[in-house]
């Protein structure tokens, strides 16, 4: 990553701290990221601003400082990726967080984005969140389990054909970890 491309972290911990136009940005993001292909929760594109404002909405009501927030990185202001790092309110499984929709915005792949966001997300899930490890899901087929292994996570588990992406084209469902 070139240090014009470093990117600054901003964390959203609740529903008020996300302007309009931040979120105007996220959902933008995953548009963009959905309809070139990525997996990022939405698995049949085309999709429209519309239909990713409905979960993006639930994602940012659901901010809570001990328990769900959003970790974002911005190249000059511009958003160029974010991620979400929940935990469970059951005390039983409180120690463990789990990240959802790691994305890099299309106009900054190939910069260290997406790995800056998951160095950044270890530090805040420990230091911040007191969590002890994180846990996240795959898609299978795209090379997702050697990006985060380099990162340190580790394959604990795979459900074969878990996700069936079109007729003759299912996928793993890949189970990651990281200690941290």
């Amino acid at each position: 990553m070139t240090r014009e491309s470093v990117p600054a972290f901003l964390e959203i911990t609740e529903g008020r701290e996300m302007s309009s136009g931040l979120r105007r940005d996220l959902i933008e993001c995953w548009v963009t990221v959905t309809n070139a292909g990525g997996a990022a929760g939405f698995p049949f594109p085309p999709v429209s601003f519309d239909e990713v404002a409905v979960v993006a909405d639930r994602l940012i009501a659901g901010l809570d400082p001990e328990r769900s927030r959003f970790l974002l990185a911005l190249v000059d202001g511009t958003l160029a990726g974010w991620l979400n790092v929940r935990r469970s309110v059951d005390p039983l499984i409180a120690h463990w967080g789990t990240v959802h929709h790691l994305q890099t915005h299309t106009g900054f792949r190939g910069r260290g984005i997406g790995a800056a966001l998951m160095r950044r997300v270890r530090q805040v899930a420990r230091e911040e969140m007191g969590l002890e490890q994180l846990r996240l899901a795959a898609r299978g087929g795209v090379g997702l389990e050697d990006f985060y292994g380099r990162l340190g996570w580790k394959e604990i588990g795979r459900w074969p054909g878990a996700l069936r992406l079109a007729p003759g084209d299912d996928r793993d469902e890949i189970l990651m970890m990281l200690e941290l």
